[in-house]
C-alpha cells in the first residue's frame, strides 16, 4: 500500500455508500499492515498500555497521588510503595500513573488543534496560490524561525500555569510543519486532471478545498502527527521541569524529574522513574510513526 492507494480510497466519488466503503477498506488495510510491522506493533503496545492505564487511573486501587506522609519521605521501592516515595512522602507509583493523564491529554489536544489548522492553511495556499500562498507561507516561516521549545516557554511564561496554557503554548508553534507539507502536496497536484475537471464543473473553491485537496494531505498528516507526538511529550515535560506546566501538587512527569534532580544520588527513584516513563512514551510514538511512514509510503525505506 502506498500514498496513492490510500488517497484513492478516500477520493472515491461514486456514491456516499461507495465512498464510505472505500474509506473503511483503505483504513482496514492500513491498520492490518501496521499490526504486521514489528516497530508498529511495539509502538502500539507501548502507547496503548499508557493510554489504557491513564484512562483507568481513577478506578485503579491507587493511593491518592497528592496525599502527603512526611513520616514516609524518600522510601525506596518496596512491596508497600512499588516505586518508592518522594520528598513529601507521596506514593511515586500513583503519581507516575496519574502523571500520564495530563501528558497524554496535552498531546491529544495539541494535535487536534494544530493538525487541522495546518492542513487548512497549507492546502489553501497550495490550491489557490498567488498572494494568499505568499502571505500564509511567510506567516508559517515566522513561526518556524523560532525554536519550538523557546517559543512555548515564552508563551507559557506570559500566561498563568495550567493545562490550557501548555496546550496553547505548544499548539501555536505546531501548525507550520503541517502547513508546509500540505502546501507542497496540493501545489504539486494543482494542475491535475481531477482538479481541473472539478473546476470545469463549477465546484466552489471551498468544496474544492475540503472535498478534493484536504484528503490528499491526510495520510502524510497522520504520519507526521505520530512523529510529532514525541516532541510534544518532551516539550510538555520541559515546561513542567521549568515550573511552567501544571501547578503543584498536580502529578506531572517533568515536575517530578525536577523535584528529584537535587537528590538523584541519595534517592535515584524520585527522578529516574518519571524520566523513564517520558522515554518509553516518546519511544512508543516514534516506533508508531516510523511504522506508519513505512506502511503509507514504502518508498521511503
Amino acid at each position: 500500500m502506498n500514498l496513492v492507494s490510500v488517497c484513492s480510497g478516500w477520493l472515491s466519488t461514486d456514491t456516499p455508500a461507495t465512498r464510505t466503503q472505500a474509506r473503511l477498506g483503505a483504513t482496514y488495510r492500513l491498520v492490518r499492515r501496521l499490526f504486521r510491522h514489528p516497530l508498529g506493533l511495539a509502538g502500539m503496545v507501548l502507547v496503548g498500555i499508557m493510554v489504557l492505564v491513564a484512562l483507568l487511573a481513577p478506578w485503579l486501587p491507587l493511593v491518592d497521588p497528592v496525599a502527603q506522609a512526611l513520616g514516609e519521605r524518600l522510601l525506596p521501592p518496596s512491596t508497600q510503595h512499588w516505586l518508592g516515595t518522594d520528598t513529601l512522602g507521596r506514593d511515586l507509583f500513583s503519581r507516575v500513573v496519574y502523571g500520564a493523564r495530563p501528558t497524554l491529554a496535552i498531546v491529544a489536544m495539541v494535535l487536534l488543534a494544530s493538525v487541522p489548522v495546518g492542513l487548512l492553511i497549507g492546502a489553501a495556499a497550495g490550491l489557490w496560490g498567488g498572494w494568499l500562498d505568499a502571505v500564509l507561507m511567510r506567516l508559517a516561516d515566522v513561526f518556524m524561525a523560532f525554536p519550538r521549545l523557546i517559543l512555548a516557554i515564552a508563551v507559557a511564561a506570559t500566561l498563568s500555569s495550567g493545562l490550557w496554557t501548555a496546550v496553547i503554548a505548544i499548539a501555536l508553534t505546531g501548525w507550520p510543519p503541517y502547513a508546509r507539507v500540505a502546501r507542497a502536496e496540493v501545489a504539486a497536484l494543482r494542475s491535475a486532471e481531477f482538479i481541473q475537471a472539478a473546476k470545469a464543473l463549477g465546484v466552489s473553491r471551498l468544496r474544492l478545498l475540503l472535498r478534493h485537496a484536504l484528503p490528499l494531505c491526510l495520510p502524510s498528516a497522520v504520519v507526521r502527527a505520530a512523529l510529532d507526538a514525541p516532541g510534544i511529550v518532551l516539550i510538555v515535560s520541559g515546561l513542567g521541569f521549568l515550573g511552567l506546566g501544571l501547578p503543584p501538587p498536580s502529578p506531572e512527569w517533568g515536575a517530578m524529574v525536577a523535584e528529584g534532580r537535587a537528590i538523584v544520588f541519595e534517592a535515584w527513584w524520585v527522578s529516574t522513574l518519571p524520566g523513564l516513563m517520558i522515554l518509553l512514551l516518546s519511544l512508543g510514538f516514534n516506533f508508531l510513526g516510523d511504522a506508519m511512514r513505512d506502511v503509507v509510503d514504502p518508498g521511503v525505506r
